[in-house]
């Protein structure tokens, strides 16, 4: 039998105890006996059918030599940090669903790993119950990832299509999304983008093998999209969606978190509401789809468990699956190419020749606006889109196609 702690006994961390122990016939099933000895957590459960279990210091996991895997769900660096780092030093794997500790220590916590035959797995942390990791670092070993486009992000994905189908603001969407427990009460980490932005980060490790600085993506949230913009995307037969995403070009990256006008026959328009999606596109497969529940007590429960199993497997024994501390190169933004909508105030015909000294090809976008219009640009390198969108007055915004 494997003996399990879990770390935070909030709602990732109770998914995980409940997946296990309801579970436990299925995970048998498949070669693991395992059962949850310890949740460590500040506060006492009382009549919660696992408070015997509760305890408060995490010493007395890292001493009991029967506990062979922990599964950390308290979110932050630390003391998240310390305890995975102390847990594994003990000779236990360790499997999280901590995104933020993942961007910014996982190379750490991996070397760790390895230099105590151990294992650190991290499947939770980016697509919730979606198994995009291990399909990453397995199913699709033999291939070459050449870019990954995802709506990583169920927050900003229900927000966007209540605004899209019901014609609503920002503002008011928002406040339900909090009312129903889909957004946080400060929801910055959402809506600024800088949720998806951590996980791209980790997707662009695991696919180069080397640590990707998520400070350095460039990030763009949602806050400044409205119910007009919905309009000039469906003249142009898209919708608009945050898209997080990688491409590589030479030995870099080019990465970025931004919303973005796609196609609404594109593969990961699939994802409604607070679903998630991911788009890989790799030289011998070419475009293969992920899709599922981003987030949410049991599907992150779940990814959790099915690395605990793993781990269970192999115990005593290492195995490779993240990357080193060597950073990943990422491409400066400014010269990545793609086209833009841009919004602005007046008509065509008087602005035509301010236009034209702008953008040397764009096509007119009319949505029945009053008072303003659209355009598309040709394709652009992103710094030259910004100087001349800079150049023009009365602009309203822009979003990347």
């Amino acid at each position: 039998m494997v003996k399990a702690a879990v770390l935070g006994y909030g709602t990732v961390g109770s998914g995980i105890v409940e997946v296990i122990e309801k579970n436990a016939d299925v995970i048998a099933a498949h070669g693991v006996d395992m059962h949850v000895k310890y949740i460590l957590d500040l506060r006492d459960f009382p009549g919660d059918p696992f408070e015997k279990l509760v305890v408060h210091d995490i010493e007395t996991i890292l001493a009991d030599d029967e506990v062979k895997v922990v599964c950390e769900a308290m979110g932050g660096v630390e003391p998240a940090f310390t305890f995975s780092k102390r847990a594994m030093e003990a000779g236990k794997s360790v499997c999280t669903s901590n995104k933020e500790l993942v961007a910014a220590k996982g190379d750490e916590l991996m070397k760790i790993a390895k230099e105590n035959n151990v294992n650190y797995l991290f499947e939770a942390s980016v697509g919730g119950g979606i198994p995009i990791i291990r399909t990453l670092n397995d199913a699709l070993t033999a291939e070459r990832i050449e870019s990954i486009q995802g709506i990583l992000n169920g927050t900003t994905n229900y927000i966007l299509t209540k605004m899209e189908r019901e014609g609503a603001d920002f503002d008011g969407v928002l406040k339900e999304a909090q009312e129903k427990g889909y957004a946080e009460r400060n929801p910055e980490a959402d809506i600024e983008g800088y949720d998806a932005c951590r996980k791209i980060a980790i997707l662009v490790s695991v696919i180069s093998h080397k640590k990707a600085d998520w400070e350095k993506v460039r990030t763009e949230g949602i806050t400044k999209i409205t119910p007009e913009d919905f309009k000039y995307a469906h003249k142009l037969g898209r919708t608009i969606k945050l898209i997080a995403m990688c491409e590589k070009n030479g030995d870099g990256y080019y990465a970025m978190v931004s919303p973005r006008m796609i196609k609404t026959d594109n593969p990961i328009n699939a994802a409604q509401d607070v679903f998630n999606a991911v788009l890989v596109h790799s030289d011998m497969l070419d475009d293969s789809l992920y899709y599922g529940r981003g987030a949410g007590k049991l599907p992150t429960a779940s990814a959790v468990v099915g690395d605990a199993i793993e781990e269970a497997r192999h115990v005593g024994e290492h195995f490779s699956t993240g990357w080193t501390s060597e950073e990943a190169k990422l491409l400066d933004i400014d010269t990545y190419r793609t086209s833009y909508f841009v919004r602005l105030k007046g008509v065509p015909a008087e602005r035509a020749s301010e236009l034209a000294a702008a953008f040397s090809k764009y096509e007119l976008v009319d949505a029945g606006l009053s008072g303003e219009f659209g355009i598309v640009t040709g394709e652009l390198e992103e710094g030259t889109f910004k100087k001349a969108f800079e150049s023009l007055k009365d602009a309203i915004g822009y979003i990347r196609l």
